[in-house]
């Protein structure tokens, strides 16, 4: 029985975070946070950008934990370096990053996001969000805190207006995928859009990675972002 117990254990994901704020008390109380999840471990602590960056190529976390204001170089910077930049040449896997921050202020989601963030969570969070949240940008989700969901829709809405659109992007993509990434962009999961359309899951993770690699995207947050830009998807307030 105890070696049954042992195996399952043995045989969870378990997900290795670095954790990045220029405060050690938020450190020491987010890492316990983290450590207290059997399925997490912390392999490291940074407390500016620079470090961050040298830890995320020394210890290969699979999620990285970002504060964003940081002495030297910043959190924005800091995850630029570490994720690099989308296209073919890019890594097929490396380091997600989550950025957890006080500062509920649009130009910092916005450029997150741009600088290849997998997702934006704010500090006051529930304890529980946090650990949920490297979940799921470890699962290769994306994840925007509920405060920012709908400045973040309105804000593409308005560039969709002003011109921003790909056409020549969207006509490269099949029909099923289209399904798809429209599905994406009403925020459901994997396994969530499989039932909808009546696939396996497996199946719908091939098609998101072709959609990402065809619009030369990050993640799925960008592809989200693109699926409104684009009218994919309604926009807050229409319909």
């Amino acid at each position: 029985m105890a070696d049954a117990v042992e195996a399952a254990e043995s045989a969870v994901k378990v997900i290795r975070v670095l954790l990045v704020d220029d405060q050690e008390m938020v450190r020491d109380g987010l890492g316990a946070l983290l450590s207290s999840a059997p399925d997490i471990e912390l392999v490291g602590e940074a407390g500016d950008g620079l470090r961050a960056v040298q830890l995320a190529a020394e210890l290969s976390p699979d999620v990285v934990v970002m504060d964003i204001r940081m002495p030297g170089m910043d959190g924005l910077a800091a995850t630029a370096r570490i994720v690099g930049p989308p296209g073919p040449d890019a890594p097929v896997a490396g380091p997600r990053v989550l950025i957890l921050t006080t500062f509920d202020l649009d130009e910092y989601v916005y450029e997150a996001l741009a600088q290849g963030a997998s997702g934006f969570l704010l500090k006051d969070a529930p304890a529980r969000d946090l650990i949920n949240a490297v979940r799921v940008i470890a699962a290769g989700e994306a994840l925007l805190a509920p405060s920012v969901t709908r400045r973040l829709i309105d804000d593409v809405a308005r560039r969709r207006r002003s011109g921003s659109l790909r056409p020549e992007a969207i006509a490269a993509l099949t029909a099923r995928e289209l399904d798809v990434l429209r599905q994406v962009a009403r925020g459901l999961s994997n396994g969530e859009i499989a039932e909808e359309m009546f696939l396996s899951e497996q199946t719908i993770k091939t098609h998101v990675g072709r959609i990402l690699a065809k619009l030369e995207l990050r993640d799925r947050t960008q592809a989200v972002v693109f699926a409104y830009e684009n009218g994919l998807v309604g926009v807050v307030g229409e319909g």
